[in-house]
């Protein structure tokens, strides 16, 4: 079975409510459960003492006129920024000064990312930041690898994901969500498990895509955005733990999202989400299950709804555009918008798009 076939079936069930796919992530036997178990050992002695802290990177963020875009972040330990060092370094921290830099705007960060967190832990995180901030402009997650870790069931893992995005779409907010990165990238972990852990962080990913689409939300690939970097530079990349990101790491990570935070606030210029696909760029348009798939394949890749002919799904499911994004100018800020815009399929544009 494909790739983007497993997502759909894993994304599937978990909107249903099933549980029938527990067993196909165990489907080692007990010889080979035992190596991975005796191999995960060996790489937590390898790995190190792991510790509590992340900095607090709560507050506001650069300087401007008008009110603070709220930022709210929610995840493990990458979106608390778990490694690093001071505030600043943060994911939520780095995205928050783009924003700010790119729109003359202030942005209020509400992190409520536990490390250790869990799909399952999502709304929790979700009702203590609206304790604070009642309608965010875009919700920020990272979440995905402790599930992997735990051996969650994925279509739990997956249900719990796609129920705090439909929360966060019904408060008219956008949200983003970082998908489980790829952990067979993670040079202490040895095979066989470091191969199993790849495939299921991947097969994870996708199904996270499928479902957060299926809720109105947008994804972007984490993948093995760090791994050639953490291969070359282990010291520059690892935190002191030698498993977690470094500063270096979660600016990393933080560049790969933050064009699509823009994009869901309208600030990203020329590359807002109403633009075409440019197929020379490997974009395009066509079944969430098959865009998904092909984003885990390269990192910072995002994948969003559409709609085709004004339909938004198709014989194989829900249309989604898969986008590589990249700079561009800058326009005008404005307040984000609750509507899913579709990159339009004639040659019609809207007076003052982008084009």
């Amino acid at each position: 079975m494909g790739r983007a076939r497993r997502a759909r079936r894993i994304a599937a069930t978990a909107a249903y409510g099933g549980g029938g796919l527990a067993a196909a992530g165990a489907a080692l036997g007990a010889l080979g459960y035992g190596v991975i178990k005796a191999e995960a050992a060996l790489a937590r002695r390898v790995i190190g003492t792991p510790f509590d802290d992340s900095p607090d990177d709560n507050g506001l963020y650069g300087a401007g006129r008008g009110e603070p875009w709220e930022v709210v972040v929610i995840g493990d330990s990458s979106a608390a920024g778990m490694g690093a060092d001071h505030p600043q370094e943060t994911v939520g921290a780095i995205v928050a000064n783009g924003v700010a830099a790119l729109t003359g705007r202030a942005v209020r960060v509400t992190n409520r990312a536990v490390v250790g967190a869990e799909s399952s832990d999502l709304e929790r995180q979700l009702a203590n930041a609206l304790e604070d901030v009642m309608r965010p402009d875009v919700v920020l997650v990272m979440i995905g690898a402790n599930d992997v870790t735990h051996r969650i069931e994925r279509t739990a893992s997956v249900r719990h994901l796609e129920q705090t995005v439909r929360r966060i779409r019904a408060l008219g907010s956008e949200v983003v969500v970082g998908t489980c990165p790829d952990l067979g990238t993670i040079e202490p972990i040895r095979q066989p498990l470091r191969s199993l852990m790849k495939r299921w962080s991947r097969d994870l990913a996708a199904a996270q895509t499928v479902a957060v689409v299926e809720a109105g939300g947008r994804t972007v690939s984490l993948g093995d955005l760090l791994g050639p970097e953490f291969a070359a530079s282990p010291r520059e990349m690892f935190s002191r733990d030698q498993f977690h990101p470094s500063a270096a790491g979660y600016a990393r990570a933080a560049a790969a999202l933050l064009p699509s935070v823009c994009a869901a606030l309208r600030v990203w210029g020329a590359d807002t989400h109403d633009r075409p696909p440019e197929p020379r760029r490997g974009e395009g348009v066509g079944p969430v299950a098959v865009a998904a798939g092909q984003a885990v394949r390269e990192a910072g890749t995002e994948v969003a709804p559409t709609e085709i002919a004004g339909s938004d799904r198709g014989p194989r499911g829900r249309w989604a555009v898969l986008l590589r994004r990249r700079p561009g100018p800058v326009a005008p800020a404005q307040g984000p918008s609750t509507d899913v815009t579709t990159p339009r399929t004639d040659d019609t544009a809207p007076s003052g798009s982008p084009g």
